[in-house]
């Protein structure tokens, strides 16, 4: 292998290489989902990461029934081992076309699990609904953007790389063409 080729080589072994992940990265998702409570099925999604975290929930109206204008919802985390009391964060509800959806953002301080506490008021009627999910760190925090472009970038490199190579090809050739026609 030449010696120009071997810092590629290893970049690319080190990037193929599988890496087991324990962070969770990506869209959020549910852990509640179609649970009837009162007059409503609900679906809780959460993106659980370490500081604050996006939760929503999704209400859908029971068969031959409307959404209660009086409905108001709160969610409540707290860690699975007790060592902290439950904290309680309002929702409001966030403008959509074509659903109702009630928007929320809580704080996780420690990658543990966590139970989350959902109440529905409406009625005067209070209804929960339980579930747990793992707090994780995000991958670097503000670094993530950085290192997601850093593929971007080394191609943009070798692009570079190699173009420039072509072109100073071309000029070698061009030049020895001349002096053989000069000669």
């Amino acid at each position: 292998m030449t010696r120009s080729l071997l810092p590629l080589t290893l970049l690319a072994a080190l990037l193929l290489t599988p890496q087991p992940m324990a962070a969770h990265i990506g869209p959020p998702f549910p852990i509640i989902e179609n649970r009837k409570l009162g007059p409503i099925n609900v679906e809780l999604w959460i993106h659980p990461d370490i500081g604050p975290s996006v939760v929503f929930v999704v209400v859908h109206p029971l068969p031959g029934q409307l959404i209660p204008k009086d409905l108001k919802m709160e969610v409540g985390v707290q860690p699975v081992s007790g060592r902290l009391k439950e904290a309680l964060y309002g929702m409001w509800r966030g403008d959509t076309q074509d659903y109702v959806q009630y928007n929320s953002q809580v704080q996780f301080d420690r990658d543990e699990m966590w139970k989350v506490h959902l109440l529905v008021y409406t009625g005067g009627v209070t209804q929960d609904a339980y579930a747990t999910v793992e707090a994780t760190p995000t991958l670097l925090g503000s670094w993530e953007l950085l290192f997601y472009t850093l593929p971007f970038a080394a191609i943009g490199f070798l692009w570079f790389k190699v173009s420039a190579r072509k072109k100073k090809l071309r000029r070698q050739a061009l030049a020895a063409r001349q002096r053989k026609s000069g000669a």
